[in-house]
């Protein structure tokens, strides 16, 4: 074999081991797309981002109920059927969603803040959250009952006589009910406290 055939055969063998290597990194690279691809698409699904319901956590909060739905927690009345106020005649206009309201079984009889008057008041309070809230309001009635006798105990006696005085008194009073109610149930949902009975002896 001559110098010139020589030299060819290993030019040819150069050659070709210079495409099987390039050969060989693309075909590593690809590898390596496909495998980072892959676990990236496993991390889009696993975290939910991707197909959709995969460790999607729902939302077990009370929810806003609109005039005319109805409300899937209504409290049932004794004989098993669900509370009248489901079935109640909504208006058109106001506010988009049904209000429910709880009246809470006896009064609250205190002395006010530095004197020795007396304030005696019926309570109830409105959610336009579902029937959970009313549940959780008749349940946690007696830690709710010393929250709202704390906070008459605290109340200066000339805020009962004013109307300003009585706005403070319900908001004092819903902020308590809610503070209650996330305390025991992680959710609030009272919107107001109303007075149906306010006598001071």
């Amino acid at each position: 074999m001559s110098d010139k055939a020589a030299k060819d055969g290993a030019n040819d063998g150069g050659a070709e081991k210079k495409s099987k290597g390039k050969l060989g990194l693309i075909l590593v690279g690809v590898g390596m797309l496909v495998l980072g691809g892959g676990g990236a698409a496993f991390a889009l699904v696993a975290t939910g981002m991707l197909g959709g319901h995969a460790n999607k956590q729902e939302d077990n909060r009370p929810q806003l109920i609109r005039k005319g739905e109805t409300d899937p927690y209504a409290p049932k009345q004794e004989g098993g059927e669900a509370d009248a106020a489901a079935s109640d005649v909504e208006g058109d206009g106001g506010d988009p969603y049904r209000t429910a309201y709880y009246t809470f079984s006896d009064d609250f009889t205190s002395n006010l803040k530095d004197s020795d008057s007396m304030i005696q008041l019926s309570l109830a309070c409105s959610t336009r959250y579902d029937g959970r809230v009313l549940q959780w309001l008749k349940k946690h009635e007696l830690a709710i009952r010393s929250s709202m006798l704390a906070i008459l105990a605290d109340t200066p006696e000339n805020d009962v006589y004013t109307i300003d005085g009585k706005t403070r008194l319900q908001k004092r009073m819903t902020d308590a009910i809610n503070r209650v109610l996330i305390q025991k149930e992680g959710f609030g949902g009272v919107d107001n406290v109303y007075f149906r009975n306010f006598i001071i002896q």
